[in-house]
């Protein structure tokens, strides 16, 4: 199984990867990002781009995947509007057109989060950004599924780019046990993450596709069993 990884430097990313190559039916992992990642494995093959809204150059290369684990994302502090809107909505989009043209068998997954807004309607900004997307990618001719999870717990050195995130995720860490035991549906780990996107894959268009923590974890112990 060929592979395709966008955002693999973040927090999320990195579960992601990490789940991929240590996987036994996946036979190639291309990564998609503006810098080299700084990781050696057999499996991996990276192509650095820059210009996340036209994937033209580097169509080849992402040809014939099985799957596309989108987890590229930006945070709404420090950015503009039209920043947030051009990563969060444009350039996922771009890579769902390029990658599931000719291709509906692909398997393509977005990492949104809790609180999305399906009906582009309320008043949170980003979550309605992310509905608009993740309704788009679900009217795609693709086997599309959307993440939304809740509260991540990073492993195995998994570190967010979003300097505020680091230092929330610094300060409650020791919470993590406990939420876990009072609300084990609301929290999961970038390992649990990584699996879950793979395990969707056996799934071949069946539902649900919209996933919140509870099926992440589901899926993700799945996989690892």
């Amino acid at each position: 199984m060929k592979v395709v990884v966008f955002g693999a430097s973040g927090m999320v990313g990195h579960g992601v990867l990490r789940a991929c190559l240590l996987d036994g039916e996946v036979t190639e992992v291309v990564t998609v990002g503006r810098s080299p990642l700084g990781v050696e494995h057999p499996k991996l093959h990276e192509v650095t781009h820059a210009d996340f809204t036209d994937l033209s150059a580097v169509a080849g290369e992402l040809a014939g995947a099985d799957a596309c684990f989108y987890c590229l994302g930006v945070s709404t502090a420090g950015h503009t509007a039209e920043v947030y809107q051009r990563v969060t909505y444009d350039f996922p989009l771009a890579a769902a057109r390029l990658m599931a043209a000719g291709n509906p068998e692909l398997t393509f997954t977005y990492v949104s989060g809790a609180g999305t807004d399906s009906t582009e309607q309320g008043r949170t900004a980003w979550a309605r950004v992310k509905g608009r997307t993740e309704n788009a990618l679900l009217a795609m001719d693709m086997r599309a599924y959307m993440f939304r999870p809740g509260w991540i717990r990073p492993m195995h050195g998994a570190v967010s780019h979003t300097r505020a995130y680091r230092v929330i995720y610094a300060l409650t860490s020791w919470l993590y046990p406990l939420v876990h035991r009072i609300a084990p549906d609301q929290v999961t780990t970038t390992e649990l993450l990584g699996r879950s996107m793979l395990a969707v894959v056996r799934l071949e268009g069946a539902g649900p596709h919209i996933l919140s923590s509870r099926d992440i974890n589901r899926l993700g112990a799945q996989r690892a069993a």
